[in-house]
């Protein structure tokens, strides 16, 4: 079961946060990933953990300023990238475009989307996975499986429509074990989750709990 940190901008030590990710990562069964700050990439990265960046842009190298370059993130120590979070949306091409990017720089994707429509046409651009998460859900610590199973049913069955090989992640309110178990028993290949980590006043305890049943 795949486990993506995604550390966003909270106020945490992602060093930290990052050691103990890669400690549990040794311990389990669990594949966790940890994405920092595009600035804190190098230091997560020296921790050991499989390390994600938070976005990567549609450009290649030029004239870019305030771009976050692929080839930059992969020189950092990043071995994958989160597309399209809800909290940066992007359009279509665009998310071709972050694609193209991330495979130049042999990047592992995940394309997060609203509903199982989106999922599909995330799913049609060719990512390694796609991740589910309803925007009302995230942070609430009310996990989509909960509030809505359906939604990570139809997701699994809109990727696999499109394309078999391209995994589907549940994200937005996962914060426990219990959580992960009910995301793999509706089919979700991993989970993505942001402040039942990165908000935990123990991150390594937080992590410990949430991989315990696997």
């Amino acid at each position: 079961m795949f486990v993506l940190v995604n550390l966003k901008a909270y106020p945490c030590n992602p060093v930290a946060v990052a050691s103990a990710a890669a400690d549990v990562d040794d311990d389990t069964d669990a594949n966790v990933a940890i994405a920092p700050q595009a600035a804190h990439l190098s230091a997560v990265a020296e921790t050991g953990v499989e390390t994600w960046a938070q976005h990567v842009s549609p450009v290649e190298h030029g004239s870019h300023t305030g771009s976050a370059l692929a080839e930059a993130a992969a020189d950092a120590g990043a071995t994958g990238t989160l597309l399209n979070h809800s909290e940066n949306r992007l359009k279509l091409a665009d998310i071709d475009g972050s694609l193209d990017a991330a495979e130049r720089a042999d990047f592992d994707t995940v394309v997060c989307a609203n509903n199982a429509e989106q999922v599909a046409a995330a799913a049609a651009l060719g990512p390694d996975a796609v991740a589910v998460e309803p925007p009302e859900l995230i942070g609430t610590g009310t996990p989509v499986s909960k509030a809505d199973p359906d939604i990570v049913r139809d997701a699994v069955d809109a990727a696999a429509a499109v394309d078999e090989s391209v995994d589907v992640y549940c994200g937005a309110g996962i914060s426990t074990g219990e959580d992960l178990v009910a995301a793999r028993e509706l089919g979700a290949d991993g989970v993505l989750l942001a402040s039942g980590v990165a908000k935990a006043d123990d991150p390594a305890a937080a992590l410990a709990d949430l991989v315990d049943p696997l």
